[in-house]
């Protein structure tokens, strides 16, 4: 089990030499001195977000006419085994904040992102979070490196609209285990004047629902039976020789299969408006809403190009986050899928959005229900 810093920087070795990364860290941290935030930062209001489990996202303006401000979250990091499927099969997860994936954050163009990263003392491993929408010293990645029993407090300028993941990346091998063992999420960083359609006219949203999708490499021992460990770092070996295969045991939404079907589906009525923020911080994926489609799909997430309209299947590319927005338009049972359909139905990649609301025979209708073929032939050739 790697726990100390100088192995990890060690680890980094893979992709950066020590003394780049020695740089950025000692550079980057000077620039962070409280005093230099205070005197950048003075006069700016500030504001405190408390973030909420996925797939909800926290209060927030689409909109805002305010002057950019200081956001400030705070998230804890949570080492917990947690249950996939029903099963039996169980991961040692690492998350943000206790949940898979990580909190969606939501700020607008010109914020400031204040994140307070906690590590809790019970931990057993480093962690640290690198956002793919912040400019700079690996995503804050350098700058965040955090020790059990230690916190960090992480500053960055939001100064591109769109979706965005954020993962854990400690350094060399630790990234993609401590990434496929939950540590994901995204921010939304919305134009300070709202979303616009592809003829640059406002759109708004009822509702957001934030899926987000994991690939899971649990061990099975001699028996088939899925393995359980007593921490992270003693499932670590077991786990690499499953992950460098490339063949994931489960692809699940939000942490396990069945996190968003049954009791856990998601509801909506007919009228409404919905944006879905799915993000994949390690693999492709495809998603498809059945029964529907993405009026308003951006589809790599970023809101300064115009979106793509009534797509039946957009592309999300591993490490980055995409946005769909669509009406619903008819009641019933709606599945959103990853449509490789092997990972949908036999993985987990499956959610389930739950409508309200009248029928429109004018979209569909039945002209006639399931009737015996014989009956039909038969009463056809009775027919004058």
């Amino acid at each position: 089990m790697i726990t100390r810093r100088t192995a990890l920087m060690g680890a980094a070795l893979a992709a950066t030499s020590s003394a780049i990364l020695a740089s950025q860290q000692t550079s980057a941290s000077e620039s962070m001195t409280p005093e230099a935030a205070k005197v950048e930062l003075a006069g700016m209001a500030r504001k405190k977000v408390k973030l909420v489990p996925p797939p909800f996202v926290h209060a927030h303006e689409q909109a805002t006419t305010e002057p950019p401000c200081v956001v400030e979250f705070e998230m804890n990091i949570i080492e917990q085994e947690m249950p996939v499927d029903e099963d039996g099969a169980m991961i040692q997860g690492m998350t943000f904040d206790g949940s898979i994936p990580g909190p969606l954050m939501v700020v607008h163009e010109g914020d400031y992102v204040e994140l307070t990263l906690i590590n809790p003392p019970e931990n057993a491993m480093q962690h640290n979070i690198d956002f793919h929408s912040a400019t700079g010293g690996l995503g804050g990645g350098a700058l965040t490196l955090v020790n059990p029993g230690e916190k960090t407090i992480l500053r960055f300028k939001a100064d591109r609209p769109g979706t965005f993941v954020y993962h854990c990346a400690p350094g060399g091998p630790m990234i993609p285990w401590h990434v496929v063992s939950g540590m994901s999420g995204a921010i939304m960083i919305l134009p300070r004047d709202g979303l616009k359609d592809h003829n640059q006219q406002p759109v708004r949203y009822d509702q957001v629902f934030y899926v987000g999708e994991n690939d899971f490499y649990i061990p099975k021992d001699e028996n088939g039976e899925y393995m359980r460990f007593e921490d992270p770092g003693s499932s670590y070996s077991d786990t690499l020789e499953v992950m460098n295969k490339l063949i994931p045991s489960h692809v699940v939404f939000n942490g396990r299969v069945g996190a968003l079907t049954g009791e856990n589906a998601l509801k909506s009525k007919v009228g409404e408006t919905v944006l879905i923020v799915h993000s994949q911080a390690n693999r492709d994926t495809r998603p498809h809403l059945i029964g529907g489609h993405g009026d308003l799909v951006w589809e790599t997430g970023k809101f300064n190009n115009p979106p793509e309209r009534d797509l039946e299947t957009w592309f999300i590319r591993g490490g980055s986050a995409g946005a769909a927005l669509y009406r619903f338009k008819q009641p019933g049972v709606y599945a959103y899928v990853n449509h490789n359909l092997i990972e949908a139905v036999n993985l987990g990649a499956t959610a389930h959005v739950v409508v309200e609301g009248d029928w429109d025979n004018e979209l569909m209708a039945q002209i006639m229900p399931p009737t015996a073929y014989g009956e039909l032939h038969t009463s056809k050739k009775a027919l004058p």
